[in-house]
């Protein structure tokens, strides 16, 4: 698989190191209640919008998620340039009333705006190595290497078709499917994000 080789010249690479880098920052961020709700709403924020503008917000407004009153959340999201900022500013007020669990379904069933992909992310985003966050960076990549025809529509059941044959490559080039999300990102985009 031509994939698995371009991941473990990679390996080689100064690309690693801000990759392991990353990783240990996950596993931090994941050890502090207050981090777990910020995290939250940053992968709340990122459906159908820029990672790296959320990155911006989240480092902005990261007190306001759970002290802002609705309408003033609201207010904030949209001068920060949001895309979606009523309906995210709702979904964040709706998550300050759950205690978090760090579990895949009970975060799609319980947090609203959260769908497999978000909640993978946020589960990897906090220090969680067995998620993969399968969007459409992601698919592209394993469709133009040949690994998959891209769904339509990404049902729970193709995306856990997809992560399992994630999982395949991730145990042929020795990384958690953590690691190999964050290698994969940095193949299709050329950055190493969250």
């Amino acid at each position: 698989m031509q994939i698995i080789k371009k991941i473990n010249q990679l390996k080689q690479s100064e690309i690693k190191n801000k990759i392991d880098e990353r990783i240990k920052e996950f596993e931090n961020l994941g050890k502090n209640q207050e981090n777990l709700f910020s995290e939250l709403c940053f992968c709340l924020l990122t459906a159908n919008f820029q990672a790296e503008k959320c990155i911006k917000i989240q480092e902005e407004m990261q007190k306001d998620f759970s002290n802002l009153e609705l309408e003033k959340l609201k207010y904030k999201l949209k001068e920060k340039g949001h895309r979606f900022w009523p309906q995210r500013a709702e979904r964040i007020c709706l998550a300050r009333n759950k205690k978090i669990k760090k579990d895949r379904d009970w975060l799609v069933e319980n947090i609203k705006g959260l769908g497999m992909k978000e909640a993978s992310h946020f589960l990897r985003n906090t220090g969680e190595k067995d998620y993969a966050i399968i969007d459409f960076h992601i698919l592209d990549l394993l469709e133009k290497e040949n690994l998959i025809k891209k769904p339509k529509t990404l049902t729970k059941a193709k995306y856990i078709e997809i992560e399992n044959k994630l999982k395949e490559i991730a145990e042929k080039t020795n990384l958690s499917l953590a690691e190999l999300d964050l290698y994969l990102w940095y193949l299709e985009t050329g950055k190493v994000l969250k």
